[in-house]
């Protein structure tokens, strides 16, 4: 977990109240964070990875006002129009195709403020942004800039500034062998032929993204009153949250916030925009998973005092948090803020005699029998894409698609493992070979349930390498079934996923289980991964029920 040093002196004058040490202490821990140190100039804390609104002093002050009664309610933001437009040109589509931005104006710097932007950005970069793969932030100061703003994508001998705390000139490759955070992050621009920009109107490159800032036009003084901020990467939702925070951040700092006009090539957007979202309140729902009896009137008012507001049926969520994907959500920040030193501690009347799940010993076994070969295992999400089940895969696949998606990026259960495993490969391409990686997870399908999905527990192995191929797979394939003490078969099969004449279908007891074979190399060209790969998946709830 990040963990975040906050000027105590700022923090309180923010909160709008004072309180003793030991207050302190009891009331951060009760937030829902870790408390690590209180002192007269500091607040040392742990901030969970879903709160990255509170990676600052302003939003952690932000909570902290309204659950310890000093404010009350969601807090509103006003945004002024500036008129200014960032066009995104089409070259970037295929490069690092969106961005979210805004203009802070009226800033007061100062040596500490600095440090506090400085603090912010980093920790998002490193949290929220994935280590800016997923998000990359930029912060400049206005004044030095020449409206309209230009995000498009050059060649590496095209890029040419004086990259920021440095003196001379470079290009956008020498960024990347030369500057220390060039070497730190080069891997996010490994295998493009263009670059992303960030130019004004004068030809002035303001920074390459997701890489630094130019010295001339990126960096932040005491002088600096207005500021520019951008927040590029792939996926529109993700980057507008996280404009939110920082903007939202800088308005309590003094700042008043401008929008822009993002001019894209097929349509235009206004960021950021600060309005909360809704969700439906359901009281009967709060009661019962928490198993309290709790009035209409006495959840709306924890719902305030953990920020929120209410409208009608529905809370309204502040623009800046981006942990609330589900009504289960809203009910753990009802019991942060009734209390969990006030729940009651009950013993059930049940007696029982504790044993271990024997599927979950089978799972375990495949998978140390996996580790003790030297494979990683890895752990992905349940939720990714269409593109990357279907398209990527050259497949035709069953999928659920989730009703109310949030995002392009996770809109679909995913149906098989072998996916997953690629995209794991695919982000993984700057280390060295060979890779060899496994993965026990739930998958996915339509079928006839009470839910209309049907779940099971799949193995997929993926071994990426100069020589990794269907040999090496089916020896894979071998070691499992000879360790359990039983024999399968082999039969042709045709998959698009899947060197034509190079896969099998593995079957037990006379049901198929599993596919086996080299991948084809259109899906690894999909993926962008220029060595072998050899894959499984092997379904293990079939398998452990004809076992047992």
């Amino acid at each position: 977990m990040p963990q975040v040093t906050i000027n105590r002196r700022v923090f309180e004058k923010l909160v709008g109240k004072k309180l003793s040490d030991e207050e302190l202490k009891d009331r951060i821990s009760m937030i829902g964070t870790d408390l690590e140190e209180v002192n007269d100039k500091e607040i040392i804390v742990e901030i969970f990875p879903n709160r990255p609104d509170m990676l600052s002093e302003q939003g952690f002050a932000r909570a902290f006002s309204t659950f310890v009664g000093a404010s009350k309610g969601i807090s509103r933001f006003k945004i002024k129009d500036s008129n200014e437009q960032m066009i995104i040109e089409n070259s970037v589509k295929n490069v690092r195709p969106f961005t979210a931005c805004a203009i802070i104006k009226g800033m007061k710097f100062n040596d500490e403020k600095i440090r506090e932007v400085i603090q912010i950005q980093e920790k998002l970069h490193i949290t929220y942004g994935r280590n800016r793969k997923k998000v990359a932030m930029g912060i400049y100061p206005y004044e030095k800039i020449k409206p309209p703003i230009r995000f498009v994508a050059l060649k590496p001998e095209e890029i040419r500034f004086v990259p920021l705390e440095y003196d001379r000139e470079m290009n956008g490759r020498q960024i990347l062998t030369t500057t220390s955070t060039g070497k730190e992050f080069a891997h996010l621009l490994e295998g493009l032929d263009k670059y992303p920009v960030f130019i004004d109107s004068e030809d002035k490159i303001l920074s390459m993204p997701p890489i630094l800032n130019s010295h001339e036009t990126g960096k932040i003084t005491e002088k600096t009153k207005d500021v520019f901020i951008e927040c590029s990467g792939f996926d529109y939702y993700t980057l507008s949250k996280c404009l939110n925070i920082l903007v939202t951040a800088m308005h309590d700092m003094g700042g008043e916030i401008y929008s822009m006009d993002l001019v894209y090539p097929d349509t235009k957007k206004t960021s950021p925009n600060l309005s909360p979202s809704k969700m439906k309140l359901d009281y009967k729902y709060i009661n019962r998973v928490l198993g309290l009896d709790l009035t209409k009137n006495d959840i709306e008012g924890y719902l305030e005092k953990m920020g929120y507001g209410i409208e009608s049926k529905n809370v309204l969520i502040p623009c800046y948090r981006t942990d609330i994907l589900h009504p289960i959500d809203i009910v753990e920040d009802v019991a942060i803020a009734y209390g969990y030193e006030n729940f009651e501690a009950v013993i059930p009347n049940v007696s029982t005699v504790a044993a271990e799940n024997p599927f979950e010993v089978f799972k375990r076994r495949i998978s140390t029998l996996l580790a003790g070969l030297g494979y990683i295992e890895t752990s992905s999400y349940h939720i990714t894409n269409c593109e990357q089940l279907k398209q990527k895969m050259n497949c035709e696949n069953n999928f659920v698609a989730l009703a109310n998606a949030l995002t392009s990026e996770y809109d679909t259960l995913r149906s098989w493992m072998i996916p997953s495993l690629m995209a794991v490969l695919a982000n993984n391409k700057h280390y060295e070979y060979p890779q060899d990686i496994f993965e026990i997870g739930t998958i996915f399908k339509k079928g006839n349930t009470e839910t209309g999905v049907i779940e099971n527990d799949r193995l997929a192995i993926c071994l990426c390498g100069e020589d990794r191929n269907y040999t090496k797979i089916k020896q894979v394939m071998d070691y499992i079934f000879s360790n359990l003490g039983k024999e399968y078969s082999i039969s042709e099969t045709e998959h698009g996923s899947f060197i034509e004449g190079r896969v099998g279908r593995v079957s037990y007891k006379g049901k198929d289980l599993a596919y086996m074979g080299e991948i084809n190399p259109i899906v690894l060209d999909n993926f962008e991964i220029q060595m072998p790969v050899a894959a499984l998946e092997l379904n293990l709830t079939e398998l452990f029920k004809l076992i047992k």
